[in-house]
């Protein structure tokens, strides 16, 4: 019981990280980036390829993981996003797929379909309490998950980058007008949810090491039900919707392994309906 709280805790952690990067895009620039979850197999691969043909050590492997995602977060917004900043929703969300895809073949280009054994980076050890065994590696995604969270909190509440996001997510035509850079502070939200997808990237396949160009599909799609279920737009919700589906998948994956994903979308069903702007969310009044 407590093993299987342990390791769901430690999953939701993961989803919580990448759901991050959905709630802020989304958040900021009123936009779902279908594509985030693509991100997190690229920043698999190239830590993948430092670490096991370049013999790095896992933290240089797992840096330049996380500069290639953020450098690709801000030219995935540069190239396919900001064109369509005035455009609809349905272009974005189009266009996004279509990204998606073509990281997906990219990869399948460079690297092949065959799945790699992914090393762990995380440490080997494991801890007895009681009748639970619990891995070094769920106990550090745990905790960097937690140290993102307080360290994005206090980013978003206290730099002046992190309150000139907040004020393009309340309204970007009177940021514009107050003197912020709208396009640069979009940007620099994709780079900040690339670079923590990189993180992501290595943390779940540390605990689960296969890595291939599908790789992040379900979990990016896990993630994104994760922001939805807590509120999307709110980084507490995505930390909470994040830990509470990591908890229900593990458990039903308990019970029976066949249906947890279907459980973890029933549950997100209910949510929704008696609550439709998720845990945390909060209902936006427009005006007219």
């Amino acid at each position: 019981m407590l093993s299987n709280l342990i390791n769901g805790i430690s999953l939701g952690s993961v989803y919580a990280i990448i759901a991050l990067g959905y709630t802020m895009v989304y958040g900021i620039a009123k936009m779902l980036n279908f594509a985030h979850g693509d991100v997190i197999m690229v920043g698999g691969y190239v830590a993948f390829c430092t670490n096991y043909y370049l013999g790095w050590h896992a933290l240089p492997s797992i840096l330049l993981a996380v500069i290639v995602c953020t450098l690709l977060g801000v030219i995935i917004e540069r190239l396919a996003y900001k064109p369509l900043r005035s455009a609809g929703s349905l272009a974005v969300l189009i266009t996004a797929i279509g990204v998606s895809y073509f990281l997906q073949n990219a990869a399948l280009l460079i690297w092949s379909s065959n799945p790699k054994s992914f090393p762990n980076m995380l440490g080997s050890k494991s801890f007895t309490i009681g009748s639970a065994t619990i891995t070094s590696t769920a106990l550090i995604t745990i905790v960097v998950c937690v140290v993102i969270m307080i360290g994005l909190t206090l980013f978003t509440s206290k730099t002046k980058m992190g309150k000139a996001m907040r004020a393009v997510s309340e309204d970007k035509g009177a940021a514009q007008l107050m003197g912020i850079n709208v396009n640069g502070t979009i940007s620099l939200t994709f780079a900040i949810g690339s670079g923590l997808a990189a993180i992501a990237g290595v943390l779940l396949c540390s605990a689960y090491p296969t890595l291939m160009p599908t790789t992040g599909s379900m979990p990016g799609i896990k993630a994104f039900t994760a922001a939805v279920f807590g509120g999307i737009g709110s980084i507490p919700g995505a930390l909470l919707g994040g830990i509470l589906l990591g908890i229900i998948e593990i458990f039903a994956k308990a019970f029976n392994t066949n249906i947890s994903d279907a459980v973890v979308f029933l549950v997100l069903i209910v949510v929704l309906l008696v609550k439709p702007t998720g845990l945390l969310g909060k209902v936006v009044r427009e005006k007219v």
